[in-house]
């Protein structure tokens, strides 16, 4: 956006963007953020975060042998039944991805890498290759389906191509 405020005080803002196919409304929109820079201010604690002591009882119980298998929702609800509560399912959940604890638990499949299969023909007439291609008929809706069978050699590319005529036989 420089070379554009460096033309636009020669030509004006408006020809200045037209020249360099710049949009105006992000010429301006910089020029904005330039002369205003975002303040970030430092956030102040919640009044009703958890204290660095209710966090440790809160993962002393999610660590406990008692619940070290279940997830937070079935902790809450376990010890709201005892009449104990220590905080939201969500802060849990939140205290648990502070410290690294949170994963996908079902398993998760891993596919082998995918080998492209390789052809190798030494000799002629070792390998062979087929396709269908369809062909656009005389009228509308009509085709005509060319099935062509190839005789492949490496260095020489296609040696040999054979059609099927499918109107007298049953299979190419």
């Amino acid at each position: 956006m420089a070379a554009v405020t460096e033309l636009a005080t020669a030509v004006g803002t408006r020809a200045a963007c037209r020249a360099l196919f710049a949009p105006r409304a992000s010429y301006y929109r910089d020029r904005r953020a330039a002369s205003f820079p975002a303040a970030t201010a430092l956030r102040s604690r919640p009044a009703r975060a958890l204290c660095p002591e209710e966090r440790e009882t809160v993962l002393a119980h999610l660590h406990g042998e008692r619940f070290q298998d279940r997830s937070p929702a079935a902790v809450y609800a376990t010890l709201l039944d005892e009449g104990e509560y220590l905080c939201s399912i969500s802060s849990m959940h939140r205290l648990l991805k502070q410290h690294g604890e949170t994963r996908e638990r079902r398993d998760q499949l891993t596919h082998p890498p995918y080998k492209k299969p390789e052809l190798l023909a030494t000799a002629p007439n070792q390998l062979w290759s087929w396709d269908i291609t369809k062909l656009l008929g005389p009228a509308k809706w009509t085709y005509f389906y060319l099935h062509a069978e190839g005789a492949i050699m490496p260095s020489e590319g296609v040696l040999a191509l054979r059609h099927a005529d499918l109107r007298n036989s049953c299979s190419a």
